[in-house]
């Protein structure tokens, strides 16, 4: 902006080349994985953290704990999901533990670093820089009125949650969620759904697919097997998942008895909605 303005300001101070850091990813999941791939052919070192165990690619390094990895990153980069075991995953002790001149990058989720925590190293010099993808609580819409605890310290940049926002992106995206409402419809899949259990289970032949959403409560599925061995009916293959409320059920049984069981799967006093397949 400086050069539109007419300004010439060459400087090398304070600027690094990232060739020979090392970067710590925290999630190492579909994104973390493909940016230690990105990171590794800028020379970078990487090292990683996820609670659960992943083999790495390339020559990417596990830390056994959080507090290892931010002891060690020159750059620390966050790619975890929302969920109540991240809300404020970086924060004060978390911030402390990392290196003095070190840079922190949030594309993830909004809650999960404490931002005022955040701005407070920022202006005291700990970290050096930040760039702020996500926020805890976004604008509906366009517009003027933006406020948040990063706005003016030194060295940070805040995009408005742009990560997904480019024509390629939002193509995929919109292929993704009609291939998942496909696979809800025909197979009654349920993977990435936000507020509803994750299941999927794979496809037998021969069979008759019953889907089942009942009230979340014990003794449910118990029910649902009594009405199996009441009707002698053979079962192929069964996956159930809950949520604080809800259940859901998606189960294949032989052909012969499904309409049976079916109905009285539907009568069940906590069933709220169930359906047959095939």
């Amino acid at each position: 902006m400086e050069l539109h303005r007419g300004q010439w300001n060459k400087v090398s101070k304070g600027c690094w080349e990232v060739r020979g850091k090392t970067l710590g990813i925290v999630g190492y999941g579909h994104i973390g994985t493909q940016v230690a791939v990105l990171a590794e052919s800028f020379g970078m070192h990487v090292i990683y953290y996820d609670i659960i165990p992943k083999l790495p690619l390339g020559n990417s390094q596990s830390c056994e704990t959080l507090e290892e990895l931010l002891e060690a990153a020159d750059f620390v980069t966050l790619h975890v999901p929302k969920a109540v075991e991240t809300v404020n995953l970086i924060g004060e002790k978390q911030i402390a533990l990392m290196k003095k001149g070190s840079y922190l990058i949030n594309a993830s989720r909004g809650t999960v670093v404490d931002l005022k925590a955040l701005a407070r190293a920022l202006n005291r010099g700990h970290i050096a820089g930040a760039a702020v993808d996500v926020f805890e609580k976004e604008p509906e819409k366009n517009g003027p009125g933006f406020q948040h605890p990063l706005q003016g310290c030194p060295n940070t940049i805040l995009t408005p949650h742009i990560g997904g926002s480019t024509v390629e992106a939002q193509a995929n995206i919109g292929e993704e969620v009609a291939a998942a409402l496909i696979k809800l419809v025909n197979h009654g899949a349920t993977i990435n759904a936000v507020n509803f259990p994750n299941l999927e289970l794979p496809y037998h032949a021969e069979c008759h697919r019953i889907l089942n959403i009942h009230v979340n409560k014990a003794g449910v599925l118990r029910d649902i097997n009594d009405i199996f061995a009441r009707c002698d009916t053979n079962v192929r293959a069964e996956l159930l998942g809950t949520t604080a409320a809800i259940g859901y059920l998606v189960v294949d049984v032989e052909k012969k008895t499904s309409d049976e069981t079916k109905k009285l799967i539907s009568e069940l006093p906590a069933s709220i909605r169930t359906r047959i397949l095939y």
